[in-house]
């Protein structure tokens, strides 16, 4: 296990992907980090990989997103929101939190690191989760996927932003909690789970009376109709595919979610 230290210049080396990432800085609630990595290995901003689905030149050698596979997209969806949510809890001054949330991001990439090398993958390791909001609730949200660590992840960046957030493992469990809790404001779903998949339990969210307007997102590795859910009235309300950018994922739920919950 990698352990990390916040002092300045302190590197982390994964010698299989040719990647070693340094904190280059600390000046007040921002850390600014340094990677570095081969040249066929792209590094880009967040900003530049949105660009490319708008087709700005900028982001003309980006690989498109077809390509990667669905694990990899759940793979790198876990180090992305981990990074995003490790810099809210910095700028909070939740550093404790932020750096049990950097461990999981590195973790992450040393378990990439050691596929790379043809090794067993490891499952990173599991801290607990955040304990700390920072902003009154905006709203409730069950989100709903059978990846602990990426839901705790994803939970964790919610709360930070002001939502309540309830989780279940998969469908089943969230048709049990819809039926036995007070309605949430929205539901985030991801689509292959054990047991209750995404596609059965937007079928039943929409044949049942009760649920009529309930706002779904989907968030999944798979790629938008391939599975044969409709975005629309009768199916998810707007569907994200992995890797996704947290941020956008919250502007997409204030939206959604009345106004009148959010003051």
């Amino acid at each position: 296990m990698l352990v990390l230290t916040r002092r300045e210049s302190e590197k982390i080396v994964f010698p299989d992907l040719g990647v070693t990432v340094e904190i280059v800085s600390l000046k007040g609630n921002r850390a600014r980090i340094g990677v570095q990595a081969p040249q066929d290995v792209r590094i880009l901003r967040q900003e530049i990989m949105d660009a490319g689905a708008v087709g700005d030149p900028r982001a003309a050698d980006v690989r498109p997103a077809a390509t990667l596979s669905h694990a990899m997209r759940n793979r790198l969806q876990k180090v992305g929101i981990a990074a995003r949510l490790a810099n809210r809890q910095i700028s909070a001054g939740l550093i404790d939190d932020a750096q049990m949330t950097l461990m999981t991001l590195l973790a992450e990439l040393e378990s990439l690191n050691r596929e790379a090398a043809g090794e067993r993958p490891q499952h990173p390791e599991r801290p607990q989760a955040d304990r700390s909001s920072t902003q009154p609730a905006k709203g409730r949200a069950l989100l709903v996927d059978d990846d602990e660590n990426e839901r705790r992840l994803l939970a964790g960046y919610l709360k930070m932003t002001g939502y309540e957030v309830d989780v279940a493992g998969d469908g089943a469990d969230a048709l049990d909690y819809l039926r036995t809790h007070d309605r949430p404001d929205i539901v985030l779903l991801d689509m292959l789970m054990p047991r209750c998949d995404g596609p059965s339990a937007i079928g039943q969210i929409r044949n049942d009376p009760h649920l009529d307007g309930l706002k779904v997102l989907a968030v999944s590795g798979t790629a938008p109709g391939r599975l044969g859910v409709e975005t629309g009235p009768r199916g998810v309300d707007v569907w994200f595919q992995k890797p996704i950018d947290p941020e956008e994922l919250v502007r997409a739920m204030d939206r959604l979610v009345p106004a009148t919950i959010r003051t």
